[in-house]
């Protein structure tokens, strides 16, 4: 298991760029499943839980070849179904909850799919409902063995349907628009997700031949065709990466200037940092954060505390609720952080609070921040990474903090960062990996 050792308190500076966008990443590599012909795909983050989905299309008998690190072609027309009920698939997918993705296109495509309950961050339930229901909603026939803990999916066609989601689901969206583009006649999806990925997903569908309209709205309309070619795919930058950069400028009271954002993309995240007192600037598609000392917290114009809370797109991401609650601790003023989507996400502040952070988690979903102003320090400490966004954001915290912080358990940094500690080093953090 490998580790950080982050010497905190030091001002960075320079220019850095995101990765490509993972959660994005996730479904565009499952939809290269639905057709025979080669898709390239450029951008992709070299992050481990990418990595491992290829890896695992790699084992059903996709082909692929890496252009470089950020750049694959990939070819499905030989994929061999009888891999899906081995031991050797259900214990790789149960490692990554994106393998879910595969079953629609496996659906779409095969008319069977198979897929043990996929693992992923422990922030709390994460229902695959959604997903399933929205499949039989298309015809497929759904069997679920308790005691191997595996779904087994089939139908002899998928035929267009209408459907209002339960829950605005980004990766039960996914499934179900990759399904829904090669079966019979019309569908609807009303309460889609309406994601920037999910934006991606369907524009590069469209280019391989589906006819999906309504792209970027909450309501869904798909044609079912009967196959797809294959398309070249470039893949936004990292809103989640973004934001980190951002509150780690903030943190740190650094100069920087992040690189080649896609702004456009990054809806109300810029403006929910500003709302702390974060100051930045656009610069084309740049994002410039001068260094300041102190960022104060607006209050509501009726003078009460400021809440930040997550929400479907779109609303803030649940993604970045973490790093907004550790930026707030270094801020002037007091602020509720509402995470109201998982109720195991905040359970990491207790290592913020050793550290010397005011925050009371008043339950789950809820926690009020009182920030320091700077005018006392965190303190270093070991610590271990719960998941992948708590990890940043606790990473954020050891660099801004006095001393030396040992975070373990970084393998779940590694899997939603890019070589994160190679990427900080050149712009002036001292951090080194301990294996």
């Amino acid at each position: 298991m490998a580790s950080f050792h982050v010497q905190g308190g030091q001002k960075l500076s320079g220019e850095i760029t995101p990765q490509g966008a993972k959660n994005e990443a996730l479904q565009i590599i499952c939809a290269t499943l639905l057709t025979e012909e080669t898709v390239v795909i450029k951008n992709i983050p070299d992050i481990r839980d990418v990595n491992y989905l290829i890896e695992i299309l790699e084992f059903i008998g996709v082909k692929t070849n890496r252009l470089n690190r950020h750049e694959c072609e990939f070819n499905a027309k030989d994929v061999d179904l009888k891999q899906l009920q081995t031991p050797a698939f259900a214990e790789m997918s149960q490692k990554l909850r994106g393998s879910i993705m595969m079953l629609g296109p496996l659906i779409a495509r095969f008319h069977e799919a198979f897929m043990p309950m996929p693992g992923g961050d422990k922030i709390g339930r994460r229902r695959l409902d959604t997903h399933f229901l929205g499949l039989q909603k298309l015809g497929a026939k759904l069997e679920y063995n308790f005691s191997k803990n595996f779904y087994s999916l089939k139908a002899e066609r998928l035929t267009g349907a209408y459907m209002h989601l339960d829950e605005a689901s980004v990766t039960g969206t996914a499934n179900i628009v990759m399904a829904a583009v090669l079966a019979e006649g019309e569908t609807t999806i009303y309460n889609a997700a309406c994601e920037p990925y999910i934006q991606q997903l369907c524009k590069m569908l469209n280019q391989m031949g589906a006819k999906i309209s309504g792209v970027g709205s909450n309501l869904l309309t798909i044609e079912g065709v009967n196959s797809l070619g294959g398309t070249t795919h470039v893949m936004l930058p990292d809103m989640i990466e973004v934001g980190s950069f951002i509150g780690l400028a903030a943190m740190t009271g650094s100069d920087l200037t992040i690189k080649n954002v896609s702004y456009d993309n990054l809806g109300i995240i810029p403006d929910t940092f500003s709302r702390l007192g974060i100051k930045m600037e656009r610069i084309g598609d740049d994002i410039h954060i001068p260094a300041q000392d102190h960022y104060q917290i607006e209050t509501f114009i009726d003078g009460s505390i400021m809440t930040i809370s997550d929400a479907i797109w779109p609303g803030l991401t649940p993604d970045l609720i973490s790093v907004f609650l550790v930026v707030s601790a270094q801020a002037k003023g007091s602020v509720l952080i509402h995470q109201k989507m998982f109720e195991s996400r905040l359970f990491f502040v207790d290592k913020l609070i050793y550290m010397g952070a005011q925050i009371i988690l008043c339950d789950p979903h809820r926690a009020t921040v009182i920030g320091l102003d700077n005018k006392v320090k965190l303190r270093g400490t070991v610590m271990s990474s719960p998941d992948i966004r708590a990890g940043v954001a606790l990473l954020i915290a050891a660099l801004s903090a006095d001393g030396e912080s040992i975070i373990q358990n970084v393998e779940q940094i590694d899997r939603g960062y890019e070589r994160i500690d190679e990427r900080l080093s050149k712009i002036g953090a001292q951090i080194k990996r301990l294996d």
